[in-house]
């Protein structure tokens, strides 16, 4: 539980996308993770971890790739 919810959420923003998203993907650069649909994401980690997320200390770099929202936001709920 957890990084599948993500990796689900990813794909049903993106319906046409194939093959398996590594681990060290950039989600920003290939706009797996769009601004349009950040607050969702923000609102689905909440839930995933149970805690609340203060976007203002969020940086980009926290959302780049899979391992590095698994290890800011869902190595706790693991």
């Amino acid at each position: 539980m957890g990084m599948e919810e993500v990796i689900a959420w990813i794909r049903g923003k993106h319906p046409d996308l194939e093959g398996e998203i590594a681990w060290d993907t950039d989600l920003i650069e290939s706009r797996l993770i769009a601004s349009v649909s950040f607050l969702e994401f923000i609102a689905l980690l909440e839930e995933l971890s149970g805690e609340r997320i203060d976007v203002g200390s969020l940086s980009v770099g926290d959302f780049r790739t899979l391992d590095q929202i698994n290890e800011k936001f869902l190595t706790k709920v693991a």
